[in-house]
């Protein structure tokens, strides 16, 4: 099962995510943290950080958790 993370906004970004997710400290880590880590939202790997989430996305970072964004 998922956790998640309520968004007050459209949708957020991948870099955000991190972001929120405590895996980066910064939005300029996201570039160097996705070149090196695979991520896998809704069952499909993607490396790009302005990639948008939106509500019922479902994201994945190996080692770090699984994420579910719900429109809040």
């Amino acid at each position: 099962m998922a956790e998640s993370i309520k968004i007050n906004t459209e949708y957020i970004t991948l870099g955000q995510l991190l972001q929120m997710m405590d895996v980066i400290s910064s939005g300029g880590m996201a570039k160097a943290f996705l070149s090196e880590n695979m991520v896998y939202i809704n069952g499909e790997e993607d490396n790009r950080r302005g990639r948008k989430l939106r509500n019922g996305d479902v994201v994945l970072v190996p080692g770090e958790g699984k994420i579910q964004i719900q429109q809040g």
